[in-house]
């Protein structure tokens, strides 16, 4: 297996740099991959952090199973663990590169494009060639929290069998949106990509780390690259394939009153919008459908059409 300038035979491990681009400093914006091949052949899975730089919750899985060995551990195929692809967006405490540009909207991408772009090629071009499945890890946006939960394309049935092993307390089956790396790698290379979401930006939540780091164990088990088995998962896992965003409909204080991970029903009350001047009335937020919240603001002080609650549920 040659990636970039780095060749790997069976039982060899090691890391790699593919170069993406330059930033004005000087500096390189590099990709740090960890490369594990085991003697006996079996599958190649990626597991992929950082894309948005501010999404921590996902750096820390993959570093973490790094850090406790568990990729050393593999009896078949072949590991590729990137835990954090956007350097640059990291040190800056932000989701997308100087340019202002989103990676995950960037790609197949191109080696003559916008920063994000190059980025997106680097991977493109030099690691997804090699892959059977892909996780990418990530987290909700700014003041946006997520319940733990992994998201396939629904016309993938490699994709919906993988996310089932991985067995997060939510499986969501929904298309990804356009130039994402899960549309585009199984477009341009019939590659498999699991989304995994957990937690908000720029905060340690111990419960998606958790579900992150047993479902990415229980992924390899499934796909009989390791050998220990994993522990059922806690919570028993709840399949959905539709969502729906409910937004602000005026500013002011918002207050959830049921967050993430709990069942609502149509009419049912699920936060509150007051107004800091308490001079109108509270405005009170009504779930539309029966469902599940997949998501919820944190966020104390909204904006007209901030999104408060994602409701997922299964047609």
């Amino acid at each position: 297996m040659i990636i970039a300038e780095g060749t790997f035979y069976p039982g060899q491990s090691g890391t790699v740099e593919v170069v993406a681009g330059q930033l004005p400093s000087g500096n390189q914006v590099s990709i740090n991959a960890h490369v594990f091949r085991a003697f006996q052949p079996g599958p190649t899975v990626m597991f992929l952090a950082g894309v948005h730089g501010d999404e921590v919750n996902g750096v820390e899985i993959v570093r973490r199973c790094l850090s406790n060995k568990m990729f050393d551990k593999i009896t078949a195929g072949t590991v590729i663990a990137i835990p954090l692809l956007n350097v640059y967006g990291f040190n800056n405490f932000s989701r997308d590169v100087p340019d202002g540009k989103d990676v995950n909207r960037a790609f197949p991408g191109t080696s003559t494009g916008s920063l994000a772009s190059r980025i997106a090629n680097g991977l493109s071009k030099n690691i997804l060639p090699h892959l059977n499945l892909a996780v990418d890890f990530h987290t909700g946006g700014r003041g946006t929290y997520n319940f733990p939960q992994i998201r396939y394309n629904p016309e993938d049935p490699e994709a919906e069998r993988a996310a089932r092993a991985f067995a997060s307390p939510l499986i969501l089956g929904k298309k990804a949106p356009a130039k994402s790396l899960r549309r585009s790698a199984l477009k341009n290379h019939q590659v498999s990509v699991l989304t995994f979401e957990g937690g908000e930006n720029l905060r340690y939540d111990s419960t998606s780390i958790d579900a992150g780091v047993a479902g990415l164990h229980r992924l390899l088990y499934d796909q009989q690259m390791i050998q220990v088995k994993p522990p059922d998962p806690v919570r028993k896992t709840v399949h959905l394939n539709s969502s729906v965003w409910i937004r602000a409909s005026r500013a002011g204080l918002f207050q959830w009153t049921k967050k993430s991970g709990y069942p609502v029903r149509k009419g049912e009350v699920i936060g509150i919008i007051v107004d800091p001047q308490a001079i109108r009335k509270d405005k009170r937020i009504a779930s539309p459908r029966d469902g599940i919240i997949i998501g919820h603001a944190n966020s104390a002080v909204v904006s007209q059409g901030d999104a408060l609650f994602h409701i997922g549920w299964k047609q």
